[in-house]
């Protein structure tokens, strides 16, 4: 049977991934839909390539071009725009699987309408389970989702468990995410301050877009990891360790309660958890190189630096505080970071704006209470960061 897909976020690394796994097996996988933001030009020349029924962007002069382009080439693909047109084609009752990897919490309106709809769920977008996520679990319970995480470490620990999540908790003792420690994992931490954004943005292991390698960079990446964790797998904080692996050949481990170890390995390529994502709970080939067992010298672990990544340490006291104390954390993070990456930050400055904004904003039951709420609470966050990193830059 053929699978329908929808990729939110196609023209990004994630979306072209999936895209380069789905070509390998023409007979699976159909595109059905494609979303962008932003990269228009890339988006028509995948519209032209895979020939989805739809297409979304974010805004109608954008739609109008995009159509107008395709019409010229003899596509009949349908230009859809803005937020509820994501909904609709992560819902849309002919699509079968959806593949969420619309960075930031724009991508949390249409994750929840893929889970409520019953899809099967390819989750790379970390903050539908870091803003809402007793709301976002309650939506995949509410409709029936096959959840499947793509981030590499949450796929690892998913890839060592049993396929009857009820046996979950009688399994696991607690788990560890590894972390690559990012291009400034033996850098002094006294020098950190003067970091460009070109230099955080250059990660000795993976290819990623900006704002994603900043955050591995900070390792604020592994600390939204820690709590997207709490939530996929039902862990309390204390159950989730992180160590620092260069090598990235272990994704993630699984310490049983009998204290053996059940770990994934694979080279760095994020199109073999996005292959399990497409073919779970069958395997088929990824087009990622295989390992070579004896060209690795050695594999080895260190722990997370608290002076050099102080972010990690956030994500918990995060974790432990208010319901709605991660949201307020995750918002603060994505305006921090679009501000050093556009000069006005310095790169140490992005712990002070997040860390300032827990400390200020303590959420009630009523900012937790629906998903208005929590993108309510967002919103106060991202403005309270906007006016510190404003008064740092000064």
């Amino acid at each position: 049977m053929v699978q329908r897909v929808c990729i939110l976020g196609a023209t990004g690394s994630v979306g072209g991934s999936t895209l380069d796994v789905m070509a390998l097996h023409p007979e699976r996988y159909q595109v059905f839909a494609l979303t962008a933001q932003h990269r228009m030009q890339e988006l028509a020349s995948l519209c032209q390539r895979w020939r989805p029924r739809y297409a979304v962007v974010a805004t109608a002069a954008q739609a109008n071009a995009l159509g107008h382009d395709l019409a010229s080439l003899g596509l009949r693909t349908e230009v859809l725009h803005g937020a509820r047109a994501l909904c609709e084609m992560a819902s849309h009752p002919e699509v079968d699987s959806v593949m969420a990897a619309i960075v930031g919490a724009a991508g949390l309106h249409p994750c929840i309408a893929a889970a409520l709809a019953g899809k099967r769920l390819m989750l790379a977008n970390k903050e539908a389970l870091v803003v809402g996520g007793r709301l976002f679990m309650a939506a995949v319970a509410k409709g029936g989702a096959l959840l499947l995480p793509i981030d590499s470490e949450h796929s690892a620990i998913f890839q060592c468990l049993p396929e009857d999540r009820d046996a979950w908790g009688r399994r696991i003792a607690h788990i560890v995410l590894t972390a690559s420690g990012g291009p400034f994992r033996d850098r002094d931490p006294a020098t950190l301050h003067e970091v460009t954004p070109d230099q955080a943005c250059a990660h000795p292991n993976w290819v990623m877009g900006r704002k994603i390698s900043v955050d591995s960079a900070t390792m604020m990446n592994k600390a939204l990891e820690v709590i997207e964790a709490r939530w996929l797998f039902d862990l309390a904080p204390e159950q989730i360790r992180v160590v620092l692996h260069p090598q990235s050949i272990i994704h993630s481990m699984v310490v049983c309660r009998d204290n053996s170890v059940l770990a994934q390995l694979g080279t760095p390529d994020m199109k073999v958890p996005i292959s399990v994502g497409l073919a779970w709970p069958e395997r088929e080939a990824s087009g990622a190189d295989a390992l070579d067992f004896l060209a690795i010298q050695a594999l080895t672990f260190e722990p997370a630096d608290p002076r050099r990544f102080p972010g990690l340490g956030l994500a918990y006291d995060a974790l432990r505080g208010p319901e709605g104390s991660t949201t307020v954390l995750n918002a603060a993070n994505e305006v921090a970071v679009a501000a050093f990456l556009s000069g006005r930050l310095r790169f140490t400055d992005i712990h002070r704006v997040n860390a300032g904004a827990v400390a200020a904003l303590v959420p009630s039951q009523a900012d937790a209470g629906s998903l208005e709420d929590m993108l309510a609470l967002d919103g106060r966050a991202r403005a309270f960061a906007d006016g510190m990193a404003r008064e740092l830059a000064r």
